[in-house]
């Protein structure tokens, strides 16, 4: 399992996480079962439930002691309550995209291989990204592009692939890169490649939006004390998990109750997010933009 993904910062995070060895938690990335391996270990008379979309990690979690969820983790609350749970002790995200997924060459995630233009985390799914590239409008093609791949030239972008599109379809890595090279900076094409196929990711998978409903049901999901572990990759994901922990909302100022004190259900316990160190780099270096926060459930 080591080859379908490499847990980052695993120990900083089973070690933020958890804090009762007889609690209830959730890994709500399962992937390749790193983290939850790690978490089972910290366990005595404890529980966990594991989350994933991807029909390929299923098969990771056989022969271990949890409860594994075939869902997106935007269903948390829906499927704790199914399983007759109604809070627990700690909740651990990973948000990036498992080695596993870049690796396979038909999912299409990477720029290395050749393949159809897919993406989808959740093979089951309707909407992949030759759906995105070939009939999203102009319009809708720039603004996720700047949004999602904080893409320079998101809106010449844009046009250039409807104008592609319309003498053949994009439907293919290979034939997405041919529009892309023509924008890319020489000897930088491969970031470029990156932000695209970024935007193109979170789109197909509504990571963004995702994202906002497990945060925002975690809290309540969460005991007095109970701990929320997020490892994010990107300023989007960054931002949100940041804006949950410090003001226990999304977006916006911070809420006061009547007396003009700040209503915080979260408190962090790492201020600044922790980084993976120089030797875990140099073992990883697909851990270079990971980010750690940690918060206690007041």
């Amino acid at each position: 399992m080591v080859m379908y993904h490499k847990p980052v910062l695993l120990e900083e995070s089973i070690e933020g996480l958890v804090w009762k060895a007889d609690g209830t938690y959730v890994d709500l990335t399962f992937g390749g079962g790193g983290h939850s391996r790690a978490i089972l270990e910290q366990l005595q008379g404890g529980c966990l439930f594991a989350f994933d979309q991807d029909q390929d990690a299923a098969r990771n979690a056989e022969g271990l002691d949890l409860t594994f969820v075939q869902a997106n983790f935007r269903h948390l609350k829906r499927y704790m309550k199914l399983h007759g749970v109604g809070q627990v002790d700690g909740i651990l995200a990973d948000l990036g995209v498992s080695s596993h997924q870049f690796d396979v060459p038909d999912r299409g995630f990477s720029t290395r291989f050749e393949a159809d233009l897919d993406m989808r985390m959740d093979q089951g799914a309707e909407l992949t990204a030759r759906t995105v590239v070939n009939q999203y409008s102009e319009r809708a093609l720039h603004q996720l592009l700047g949004k999602y791949g904080e893409v320079r030239n998101a809106r010449t972008l844009a046009q250039a692939l409807v104008a592609a599109r319309t003498n053949a379809p994009i439907d293919t890595v290979e034939a997405l890169k041919e529009v892309l090279n023509r924008f890319a900076t020489k000897g930088r094409e491969a970031k470029y490649y990156a932000q695209v196929f970024q935007a193109l990711r979170i789109e197909v998978n509504d990571e963004i939006g995702a994202l906002e409903e497990m945060l925002k049901q975690s809290i309540d999901l969460l005991v007095p004390g109970g701990r929320l572990v997020i490892l994010s990759y990107h300023s989007l994901e960054d931002r949100l998990v940041k804006n949950i922990m410090n003001k226990g909302k999304l977006y916006g100022e911070v809420e006061k109750d009547f007396y003009g004190n700040p209503e915080l259900p979260l408190k962090a316990i790492n201020r600044k997010p922790l980084m993976p160190s120089p030797d875990e780099l140099k073992e990883n270096s697909r851990a270079r933009s990971a980010r750690l926060r940690i918060a206690e459930k007041r």
